[in-house]
């Protein structure tokens, strides 16, 4: 079996809500574009991944995708599949890891398909279902943040992590806010997203492990591993951190041996496929450490972080990124929450990533194929 075929439809995204998550990422706007990946093999076989998301044009990564990592799959076996993503991450000097983790995805699925398995099973399942977090944009009015952890609540979910604002003394007020608002019996974490200094993030870190607060994610640059070690010294609260420390799945190595974090974090767009993200959840777990997957940027990917969730045992939640409308698109029945708060494989548990691609959709929204 060889690919013979690999392309990009690029389809346009409409009426996406303003959001923001950080400020080092930027605002939502109205109308995107986002790509379906498709790899097809000469025994008529298809694999499919998504590429973009409501903040990122999925135009950022797919020319590179066409150009440089095309010629590298194409005449391959798609069971080759280590061998095709070392290949394909020896090109991220031309490329980008999102662009690679759309096509490991996509083979991903093309192998599920091929031996008749969802890809949770071909990975090893060790569960059927995992507890769900809502978590927050960035919000402008701090009281809008009370209104969301109870409405979030209202909704049942058990565990909410907050976006906050910037300005420290703002993230403080923030915190107390949706802690006296959400009881004592909710699950809070926060992720300022690397906006403050050392001292800030002390200062913030004591405030939580007061509050209760599950996880403390990302309070400095993703480059500071030097604070970050001397941060976790100090606090008791777990660190959360990786999420876009620089490099691939090696980069993780430094973390671990310098003691910077508590938990892992990974996701296949930003880490590079299913392939880096189970690799690193073995790795974390070989440290009695956990991976915490991160949100995919698009309900493919989700759907891809979801199967690998259920095939290890460290990793503790499903994020569930608000608003649902910059989230969830393309797909005829996304990821839900069921009553209990939890998320479930059942509506996916079907060969290879076993979603329901909105094919009418993207056929109507159509920009352009790119081969």
């Amino acid at each position: 079996m060889k690919i013979t075929e690999l392309d990009v439809t690029v389809f346009a995204w409409d009426d996406i809500p303003a959001a923001r998550y950080g400020n080092a990422n930027p605002v939502t706007t109205s109308r995107g574009e986002i790509g379906l990946l498709r790899i097809a093999t000469d025994e008529g076989l298809e694999g499919h991944a998504f590429l973009g998301s409501s903040f990122r044009s999925v135009y950022l990564d797919v020319t590179s995708l066409v150009r440089h990592l095309k010629p590298e799959v194409i005449g391959s076996n798609p069971l080759d599949r280590e061998r095709i993503h070392r290949k394909l991450i020896a090109k991220t000097r031309a490329t980008t890891l999102r662009a690679i983790g759309a096509i490991d995805v996509a083979i991903w699925d093309l192998c599920g398909k091929i031996a008749g398995l969802p890809l949770h099973q071909m990975m090893g399942s060790y569960r059927s279902r995992v507890p769900a977090y809502a978590s927050s944009s960035t919000l402008g009015d701090k009281s809008a943040y009370v209104d969301s952890v109870l409405a979030m609540k209202e909704a049942g979910f058990k565990a909410y992590k907050i976006h906050p604002p910037a300005n420290l003394a703002d993230c403080i007020d923030v915190c107390r806010k949706v802690r006296a608002a959400a009881g004592d019996d909710m699950v809070l974490m926060v992720d300022p997203a690397g906006a403050f200094d050392y001292p800030q993030a002390l200062r913030l870190g004591r405030i939580l492990e007061e509050l209760n607060f599950h996880w403390y994610e990302d309070p400095l640059s993703e480059s500071d591993i030097y604070n970050y070690v001397k941060l976790r010294q100090k606090l008791d609260i777990p660190i959360l951190a990786t999420e876009y420390s620089p490099g691939g799945f090696e980069a993780y190595a430094p973390w671990i041996m310098a003691q910077a974090t508590d938990y892992l974090r990974a996701d296949v767009a930003i880490k590079g496929g299913l392939t880096p993200v189970m690799k690193t959840a073995h790795l974390a777990e070989a440290f009695q450490m956990n991976l915490e997957v991160h949100h995919g940027g698009n309900s493919l990917n989700n759907v891809a972080n979801l199967h690998a969730i259920m095939a290890i045992k460290n990793c503790e939640y499903f994020e569930v990124l608000l608003p649902n409308g910059a989230q969830k698109y393309g797909l005829i029945e996304d990821i839900q929450l069921d009553s209990d708060g939890y998320i479930n494989i059942a509506p996916f548990d079907h060969p290879g990533l076993g979603a329901q691609i909105d094919f009418d959709l993207i056929r109507h929204k159509t920009l352009e194929i790119l081969r």
